[in-house]
């Protein structure tokens, strides 16, 4: 693997289907990897398999279904979560049993009722188990965000010690700042000895909207997985989204840093996923929004008519998306009425621009939106 290339692990069937109402099926789950398979993933977690014999089935048939990525099954630092989870990737080409435990105060002391020597004793005795099992094990740090990073050192050094080929750093709770996650990334990588044969991961959660940003800034220092979801659906505000960090690496060359996504397929994984989980995709969003490549301004619209990339800095196009949209409202000025005439097949006079302009206005403040069945009839009573 590059040194600069970025693994995408997409827990889309797992993290992002503990949504309330996304739960899908197997047949469901299957067409999603499928299309994450063609989407260039390198990892797809497909399930937590003691949850319920639903999961378990899913990673199976999941396992059996792809054959370029890694099919990852979660569970937690429990034996028989370990056992089950192995079954259900006996299955897989290129299994991963991905299995951790909480390091944070938070975790250890409320959630665990344990102490932090007993934490690494678990996360060891876990990571060695998952190993008699199958060769490439992730470890997560549930909580990692809020984890003392002295202690999470002590805790993925011994991780490494035990075999772990992967170490997921999870800001679990959205808690950090970019420049904080990034550190940690570094610390880790400059404080345990053997980390260079592991690969650090990102899994970082979107409660104060930071989970792109911190899942980058933990690339930019030594991560070199990410652990995302398509549209970016996930536990309570959501996870990383797939098509954000991808497209952040493309449109940023200078961070060195790419993927094997093959970027035109992402709006129709977005439809796709968004369709099958019930999910509406937010118009604002991001890449793969309605409105991601929409303008209404007539500043802005005069201005990606005359040269796209002036308010444009993604070619619709590299995602999968036809064209622009310019979109007709009482903000809109002539540049973008003539355009759409234009595009209606009229050619219209610089007068009669003015005039229907006039009258374009007036069915503007009445309606949110112009539409082209509008714009014709505009013409059509002018023509009378």
């Amino acid at each position: 693997m590059s040194t600069n290339r970025i693994q995408i692990f997409d827990t889309t069937l797992r993290d992002g289907e503990q949504v309330p109402g996304c739960k899908l099926d197997t047949e469901q789950k299957l067409v999603i990897a499928r299309k994450l398979e063609l989407l260039g993933v390198d990892i797809i977690e497909a399930g937590f398999p003691i949850s319920s014999p639903g999961d378990f089935k899913s990673v199976q048939e999941i396992g059996r279904a792809v054959t370029e990525p890694i099919v990852c099954a979660l569970s937690r630092a429990v034996m028989k979560d370990i056992e089950v989870a192995a079954q259900a990737l006996s299955t897989a080409k290129r299994p991963r049993i991905h299995t951790g435990i909480g390091t944070s105060d938070s975790h250890i002391q409320y959630k665990l009722r344990t102490t932090p020597d007993q934490i690494i004793e678990r996360a060891v005795a876990a990571v060695k188990y998952a190993k008699s099992f199958v060769e490439d094990v992730e470890f997560y740090a549930e909580d990692a965000g809020r984890t003392d990073n002295e202690f999470l050192a002590r805790v993925i050094q011994a991780v490494v010690n035990a075999g772990a080929t992967v170490l997921n750093i999870p800001d679990t709770t959205g808690y950090c700042l970019p420049d904080e996650y990034g550190a940690k990334i570094a610390y880790l990588r400059d404080n345990v000895i053997g980390i260079e044969r592991c690969i650090l991961s990102t899994h970082c959660h979107n409660d104060l909207g930071l989970a792109t940003a911190n899942s980058i800034a933990g690339a930019r220092n030594g991560a070199r997985q990410i652990e995302c979801t398509i549209n970016g659906i996930g536990e309570r505000a959501g996870n990383t989204a797939l098509e954000e960090v991808v497209m952040i690496m493309r449109q940023h060359p200078h961070l060195g840093l790419h993927t094997n996504v093959n970027a035109k397929l992402l709006l129709e994984t977005s439809h796709l996923v968004s369709e099958s989980m019930g999910m509406v995709v937010q118009p604002n969003k991001a890449i793969v929004g309605d409105n991601a490549f929409a303008h209404s301004s007539g500043i802005h619209q005069d201005g990606v008519i005359k040269r796209r990339d002036t308010y444009e800095i993604i070619d619709p196009s590299e995602v999968g998306v036809d064209a622009s949209k310019i979109v007709l409202t009482a903000r809109s000025g002539r540049a973008a009425l003539a355009y759409r005439f234009k595009n209606l097949g009229y050619d219209i006079t610089k007068v009669q621009l003015d005039e229907l302009y006039k009258d374009f206005l007036e069915v503007a403040d009445r309606k949110k939106e112009v539409e082209d069945k509008d714009l014709k009839e505009l013409v059509s009573e002018m023509a009378h």
